[in-house]
């Protein structure tokens, strides 16, 4: 028998290196792993200038059913646009819709206006994702936060499948240092500034690293000197594999206040490393696995609430170590052979077209 043949599809968007792609790669790996024969399919994305976005979701809407007389099985589409993409057998494991459209629309973090071009243009938007949306056969999202707004936006029901980090493998347990952690991309929808601002509040032994980079490094190190703190707060930049598990596991704990975070492979990496997890009440994914006082710390989005939750853990190890022990629990039921097996599970579409 002829193993089955997967396209993963993938919007790349030059020299952006981040938790989507991670997911993609990953998945064509697990593929791989149960017998099929796995591929990434990439496209280049951009959404600047605006007026551009829709050639882009031109590009995808191309038919993937067969390449050069080999033909595909099933494709497995990710984040906006490439569900666009035509197949009889697609699956849709959506990251996120175009997010300044949506979730973010009406927020500091979104490029979209109230003005008639932008109201046009998302109008067109939601319009072009209903069609292509409707045209999978199964449909899945990374994290109930997702699943919720697709439920907004579209009606359309996804069941969450949740999937383990990059780095399940290798992330382990260590002693519990006299930092805290935060790893994420600089953007300014992560956020980074209130874990930063919160060290004001935090016992002065305690020290925070920040591994990641992006657009916000410049502002963020000048937000740590402007308060002082530039013997208490590192930006560290793009470390490596081996660094960040060395990192997790050398930390107290982990900070992560995103704001309405899709999935947060954060959350998980940290538990898989025995570490609590400090997150806000509006941080989206990373609430759909940390519980209050049980595997991390929930608080308002303040530098002080945040502080004041890192001064509990800071002055408690013993509380670090049980809150870092049930985070763990958690994470290890997460795997990569339950989410290959749900898609391979996916329906051919009906003669209609319809799921």
């Amino acid at each position: 028998m002829n193993p089955v043949r997967v396209l993963v599809l993938e919007a790349q968007v030059p020299f952006v290196r981040g938790g989507a792609e991670s997911l993609v790669r990953e998945l064509v790996l697990a593929f791989r792993a149960e017998g099929c024969e796995a591929e990434v399919l990439s496209i280049p994305f951009t959404d600047s200038p605006r007026e551009e976005m829709m050639a882009g979701v031109a590009a995808w809407r191309t038919d993937v059913s067969r390449f050069g007389g080999t033909s595909v099985d099933l494709v497995v589409a990710t984040k906006f646009p490439t569900y666009f993409a035509r197949h009889p057998r697609k699956a849709l494991w959506l990251v996120h819709q175009h997010r300044a459209a949506y979730e973010l629309c009406g927020t500091p973090y979104s490029d979209f206006a109230h003005v008639e071009q932008d109201v046009a243009l998302r109008r067109r938007l939601v319009a072009c994702d209903a069609r292509a949306l409707a045209e999978c056969t199964t449909r899945f999202t990374i994290a109930r936060t997702v699943s919720e707004r697709l439920m907004r936006s579209h009606g359309v029901l996804a069941e969450p499948l949740y999937h383990p980090p990059r780095l399940a493998d290798r992330l382990r347990a260590g002693p519990f240092g006299d930092y805290f952690l935060l790893v994420s991309r600089l953007e300014p929808v992560k956020r980074v500034h209130l874990a930063i601002e919160a060290m004001r509040w935090a016992p002065a032994g305690t020290t925070l690293r920040i591994a990641g980079e992006g657009s916000a490094a410049h502002d963020l190190a000048a937000r740590i000197d402007g308060l002082g703190l530039r013997n208490r707060v590192s930006l560290l930049g793009r470390v490596d594999d081996d660094r960040l598990v060395d990192l997790y596991a050398g930390a107290r704990g982990v900070v992560f206040t995103p704001f309405d975070e899709d999935y947060g492979y954060v959350t998980l990496e940290a538990f898989l490393s025995r570490k609590p997890v400090i997150t806000t009440l509006d941080a989206g994914g990373p609430l759909e696995f940390v519980v209050p006082d049980r595997n991390g710390l929930v608080c308002t989005a303040t530098p002080e609430s945040i502080g004041t939750a890192m001064s509990r853990l800071a002055a408690d190890q013993s509380l670090a170590q049980d809150l870092g022990a049930s985070g763990h629990a958690v994470a290890r039921a997460v795997t990569w052979q339950g989410v290959v097996q749900q898609f391979l599970r996916t329906p051919m579409a009906d003669a209609t077209g319809d799921a």
